[in-house]
């Protein structure tokens, strides 16, 4: 077929960076999807990774997702992108410290009062109340302009383009408690403020997605076991050492007694045992010779062997494995398109309901400041991450440990429909083991 080589009439895989909520994920599905050409999108939260068909060019789809405020860039390998995770996961680890050592003195000064009066009358006769508040603002203000300047950098332009997502929320709720508070300060000193609110807003919330972080960096454990099952080092037949990528087809290589086979190839001399249970699930080994076919990742058990390499990097069957893996955790399920729709609407839903809460306590409420505390209560309660994320984790963790387990799931619906299943039933001797 003749035609343009830059476009991708098959399936093509993104990394997506930036997103933090289930909002985020609907909002690059629908940017992909309104894409001319592009036939279906799915954007995976917990995987960070997008799947678009279509007949589109790799350039138009990365445009796309930039278009609505987020990065993307080719899907790389699992140990990469978990490289990446790391780096991102320290970085969001040192905000969520430095925001919660700023925040603890801030609601100490502003909440112990309440627990124990005594401390707030110790307060009000040694700094007094009105330096309390000074201080109370330098920590407030360095935690918005510091730790939580991400969530205004990344929710205020969401807002802009009336595609509200968590970060407005935080951005909206924090800065809106932050505003009062300085305004109370500059006009009338000594009135209740609220910079604990805005401080303390923003620490818990970065401690909760460092804590969602390390949870998803535990699901993707399985696929990175997989892929150290074939070393990075080769040994050739003379004995000298050479990295993976270096190898050519053909090349012979020497496999040790207890050393991985590097990669899929077949036996030119020697004779031995190979442990081959993660691919065949026979607990034996298998006796392999002269003329026999060997998996990379298999382990050699006795003799030593030379073999000739016959299938390099993406064509080895382990690369299959981890790419069966990583394309059923990616899999859209049929619940999760119920989830989608209920997230698209659920961030302005919520702003909705807190505008709603702020006009009503507002019209028959005490006062201004007890109209926006419950506003702003709203707000920052209402995170749609737990249904955004629920699903696609949980086909994370499942499939993983299947993987690790020796079962690996060819579509990710399956794993849904297994929960309806009584029984299994194989036909005869070998179906387990050999297919």
């Amino acid at each position: 077929m003749l035609g343009n080589p830059n476009v991708h009439r098959m399936t093509t895989q993104l990394t997506i960076e930036g997103m933090t909520c289930a909002a985020c994920a609907s909002r690059v599905g629908r940017a992909l999807q309104a894409v001319p050409g592009v036939t279906h999108a799915h954007v995976n939260l917990a995987t960070e990774r997008a799947e678009i068909t279509g007949d589109v060019t790799l350039a138009t789809l990365l445009e796309a997702v930039e278009e609505s405020g987020y990065g993307a860039h080719p899907f790389t390998p699992a140990e990469d992108r978990a490289a990446a995770r790391a780096a991102e996961q320290h970085s969001l680890g040192r905000a969520a410290a430095l925001a919660l050592a700023l925040a603890l003195p801030l609601l100490l000064l502003e909440m112990s009062g309440h627990l124990l009066p005594a401390i707030h009358h110790w307060i009000a006769q040694t700094i007094g109340l009105p330096a309390s508040h000074m201080i109370q603002a330098g920590l407030a203000t360095a935690i918005l302009a510091g730790p939580g300047f991400r969530f205004f950098r990344l929710g205020l332009p969401a807002l802009w383009r009336s595609a509200p997502d968590m970060n407005a929320l935080v951005a909206i709720g924090a800065g809106a408690a932050w505003v009062y508070s300085m305004a109370i300060l500059a006009t009338t000193p000594g009135e209740a403020v609220y910079f604990e609110s805005a401080g303390v807003i923003v620490a818990l919330v970065l401690l909760g997605r460092w804590l969602e972080g390390r949870a998803r960096g535990r699901t993707s454990g399985a696929i990175r076991a997989l892929s150290r099952l074939a070393p990075r080092i080769a040994r050739r037949a003379d004995g000298s050492e050479v990295a993976l990528d270096a190898l050519a087809l053909g090349d012979a290589l020497l496999i040790r007694p207890g050393e991985a086979i590097p990669t899929d190839g077949t036996v030119l001399t020697g004779t031995s045992f190979l442990d081959q249970s993660m691919f065949t699930g026979e607990p034996m080994p298998v006796a392999r010779g002269p003329g026999d076919a060997v998996l990379g990742g298999s382990v050699n058990q006795s003799g030593a062997l030379t073999i000739r390499v016959d299938k390099l990097g993406g064509d080895t069957l382990l690369a299959g494995v981890i790419r069966m893996v990583e394309e059923a955790q990616n899999a859209q399920m049929p619940i999760q398109a119920l989830v989608d729709r209920i997230t698209l609407w659920f961030v302005p839903a919520v702003m909705a309901v807190a505008a709603l809460t702020f006009a009503l306590w507002l019209a028959f409420g005490p006062s201004l400041a007890v109209a926006l505390t419950h506003a702003v209560a709203v707000l920052i309660i209402a995170c749609p991450c737990a249904m955004g994320l629920a699903t696609p984790t949980s086909i994370m963790v499942g499939m993983g440990r299947a993987a690790s387990l020796g079962v690996l799931f060819r579509h990710g619906d399956a794993l849904q429909r297994l929960a309806d299943v009584q029984g299994i039933a194989f036909d005869k001797t070998g179906t387990l083991t050999e297919g």
